[in-house]
């Protein structure tokens, strides 16, 4: 006896004999392709016939294998009529698969066996060799009793609600199916988003920023990065049209970021979402910034106070909170040891380490803003350095004090320990949530509406 690795990866004692050059040749190729098509734990119902001892000794790990010959309908004989009221629908709609290999060809009343499936709204494996590849008299000699190309197919699956999945060859003249029902199949409309952050490698609330506007955005979205500073350069690769243009991902806007080359990637956009705070605003350009807001459907602000400064008034202005929290959990720091956190903290670290060691500080200092949010998470006592401005002395960013209103209520004096109240970050984290959601749905109503309007 030799060992071999069935399709279970479980070893398996075969013959010798079962390994000859042309033992392949006695499995039934549909049903090995069948075999890839079943997802492990699946309950498959084969209205095969009773040639399903190689499906189901081929079927995924945890799989469930009942024949359509081994059950009775209610007059006790076997079941043998699949278009008429044998049909086993008891059996079908407590499966997760059905499964007909060899079968659809042999089925004069095609409308009827499709009735029957409508009903259950059960996934269908099926196989057929269509007109395309086989027809006239090669139809005949093998005896088959309906004969529809692809197209015709297609039209049969759509009458009765189904949608082909995936397919896969099974030779060069019979194919392999998937069916799903509609109902069960969203509509995916491909669209195109241009996203524009502060930097291709970025600090480490960028680098967070990035990975939240990939979760917010559906998943058909085709998303093409670009950068504030190289913004210029990129404008001659981009798309003429865009569905959503996407300005910022949680960062903060300043002087000399903000300028006419958003407008312009704004123009290309049909609609158009800002998610983004202010800093040192004494040198921001109040005009920029407003011709910019007024050209977004929707202005995230992460702080109440660019709510107040720049969005007062709007039905555009959303206060969403510092949505980077969300990548922070609750957590129970566990060292004495104060950890201080410099203004170089870079793209080297990968995040979750980042994270983590943060987290396990009880003590923590930080001249960068999100690693400070981090620490709001876990940590006892923490502290803060602000980033001054390089263009002008005396001017800071600003954003650890809109941060620690939001959260607390009150800033702190900056390098000074304060202790840190969790329930009010909990409180906040858990408003933030909320409002993530919330954005979720109105991102993917607009790009539904332009869907619509294109």
């Amino acid at each position: 006896m030799a060992l071999h690795v069935n399709a279970n990866l479980a070893l398996k004692l075969v013959p010798d004999d079962a390994r000859r050059p042309d033992a392949s040749s006695k499995l039934d190729p549909r049903a090995q392709l069948a075999a890839q098509f079943i997802a492990s734990g699946a309950r498959v119902l084969d209205l095969g016939g009773g040639g399903g001892e190689t499906l189901r000794d081929l079927m995924p790990f945890g799989c469930a294998y009942e024949a359509a010959d081994r059950l009775a309908h209610d007059k006790g004989s076997l079941i043998h009529d699949l278009t008429g009221a044998e049909f086993p629908t008891k059996a079908a709609t407590e499966c997760d698969i059905v499964v007909m290999l060899g079968v659809l060809e042999q089925i004069a009343d095609l409308e009827a066996l499709f009735t029957h499936l409508r009903f259950c709204a059960r996934d269908v494996i099926l196989s057929y060799r269509p007109t395309n590849l086989v027809a006239g008299e090669a139809r005949q000699a093998q005896g088959f009793a309906n004969h529809l190309s692809y197209a015709e197919l297609i039209t049969l699956f759509d009458r009765y609600g189904f949608r082909i999945a995936c397919t896969a060859p099974v030779s060069d003249t019979e194919m392999l199916m998937r069916l799903t029902p509609s109902s069960r199949i969203a509509p995916v409309v491909s669209c195109h988003v241009a996203v524009v952050s502060e930097s291709d490698a970025g600090n480490f609330g960028d680098r967070l920023g990035l990975s939240m506007i990939n979760a917010v955005l559906p998943g058909e979205a085709r998303v093409h990065h670009m950068t504030f500073r190289t913004l210029r350069e990129q404008m001659a690769q981009a798309r003429d049209d865009y569905d959503l243009v996407v300005i910022g991902v949680g960062n903060a806007m300043f002087q000399p970021l903000i300028g006419d080359d958003i407008l312009r990637i704004l123009a290309r956009g049909r609609a158009a979402i800002g998610i983004f705070g202010t800093a040192y605003r004494e040198l921001m350009p109040r005009a920029m910034i407003d011709r910019v807001i007024d050209r977004l459907d929707l202005w995230y602000a992460p702080y109440e106070d660019d709510i107040q400064i720049y969005g007062r008034g709007r039905s555009n202005a959303v206060h969403l909170g510092d949505w980077l929290i969300e990548q922070f959990p609750l957590a129970e720091a566990s060292l004495d040891q104060p950890l201080q956190i410099g203004a170089d903290i870079g793209a080297d670290l990968a995040l979750d380490r980042t994270i983590q060691t943060i987290q396990r500080h009880r003590k923590v200092h930080s001249a960068r803003l999100h690693p400070l949010l981090c620490a709001l998470t876990s940590a006892e006592y923490v502290a803060y350095s602000e980033e001054p401005s390089g263009r002008m002395p005396g001017i800071v960013s600003g954003k650890f004090r809109s941060m620690l209103i939001d959260i607390f209520g009150r800033t702190y004096p900056e390098q000074q320990f304060f202790m840190v109240d969790r329930d009010a970050v909990a409180r906040y984290k858990a408003g933030v949530h909320g409002k993530v959601a919330a954005m979720r749905e109105q991102v993917a109503a607009i790009l539904r509406n332009v869907a619509v309007a294109s």
